[in-house]
């Protein structure tokens, strides 16, 4: 997990970026501190409470020009009213966390691509994910579904 974590790191080079702590009977959108932008597009991991990492996850994807395009909603958006497990997430993550005996989840969020940052999220992303299944037996990190 060593290498995983050094990728993981280098994501703080990142100037705005944040984290905050999901419990099952919180409300997402009100304890979710990702800036309303439109413009944003990076990267959000979740981790559980012994700081395992459970999920990797991207907003944004690249154009045919090598340009980026931001989902309409932005990075904040895309995590709030994304959907995982079959539901938006507002709704899967308790259910989820609560299968997998998890109470908090602590969230790390990343701009990789707005203001002054220009790197397209999915690159990272399969890097991260490819480095820990590298580390764990080809095993992804437990809610990603693909690379």
């Amino acid at each position: 997990m060593r290498k995983t974590q050094e990728l993981l790191a280098e994501l703080e080079k990142y100037e705005n970026k944040g984290r905050f702590q999901f419990r099952i009977n919180d409300v997402l959108s009100l304890v979710c501190n990702i800036p309303i932008r439109k413009d944003y597009s990076g990267l959000y991991a979740f981790y559980s409470e012994n700081k395992e990492l459970v999920y990797v996850g991207i907003s944004g994807r690249e154009g045919s020009e090598g340009n980026i395009i931001h989902r309409k909603d932005g990075l904040r958006g895309r995590f709030l009213t994304g959907k995982q497990f079959g539901q938006r997430r507002s709704i899967s993550l308790p259910i989820q966390m609560k299968l997998d005996g998890i109470s908090t989840l602590e969230i790390h969020w990343f701009v990789t691509c707005g203001d002054n940052a220009k790197d397209i999220p999915r690159p990272i992303e399969k890097a991260i994910i490819e480095m820990f299944k590298l580390e764990n037996n080809g095993k992804r990190p437990k809610w990603n579904k693909r690379d």
